[in-house]
């Protein structure tokens, strides 16, 4: 290998972006179990099931029905 490499003639790679971003979410623990369990069925890692969901959710341009009991 070369101690130096000459990167001015570079160009960014195009299909290199930042496709995801990570951030905090309070998340319930029942929520989380499901989709370990689903997880563990699916053979994916429950995060990307999770994700899956909520990126199909909104292509989808689903809304959530909150209604709140008086």
């Amino acid at each position: 290998m070369r101690e130096e490499y000459d990167f001015s003639q570079s160009v960014q790679n195009p299909y290199a972006k930042a496709a995801k971003k990570q951030i905090s979410l309070n998340i319930e623990v029942d929520t989380i179990e499901y989709f370990k369990q689903l997880a563990l069925k699916t053979g994916l890692p429950y995060q990307t099931l999770m994700n899956s969901y909520l990126t199909d959710c909104a292509i989808r341009h689903v809304e959530p029905q909150v209604k709140w009991s008086s």
